[in-house]
């Protein structure tokens, strides 16, 4: 089974990378840009046929390892 797992900052947390993103794209003409947030995408593949043991399994993943869950959120994606 293949997953997606969406990782970006809580809201209530500052950006400062996107903020360094959103002033160069300015710099560059691109002034329409009202904000920028960036994250991280993780793909796995899955050796587990089970579509509920398998969320089951990267929740558990992202709350030990692949999100850090004080100042990020997560959601996993499946292939539709």
């Amino acid at each position: 089974m293949k997953a997606r797992v969406v990782v970006t900052l809580k809201r209530s947390v500052l950006d400062p990378q996107g903020q360094a993103v959103g002033r160069a794209l300015a710099s560059l003409g691109f002034g329409e840009v009202q904000g920028v947030r960036l994250g991280k995408i993780i793909e796995l593949d899955l050796d587990e046929k089970d579509p509920r043991r398998a969320r089951d399994r990267l929740t558990s993943m992202c709350e030990k390892l692949l999100a850090n869950t004080v100042i990020e959120e997560y959601r996993i994606e499946e292939p539709g």
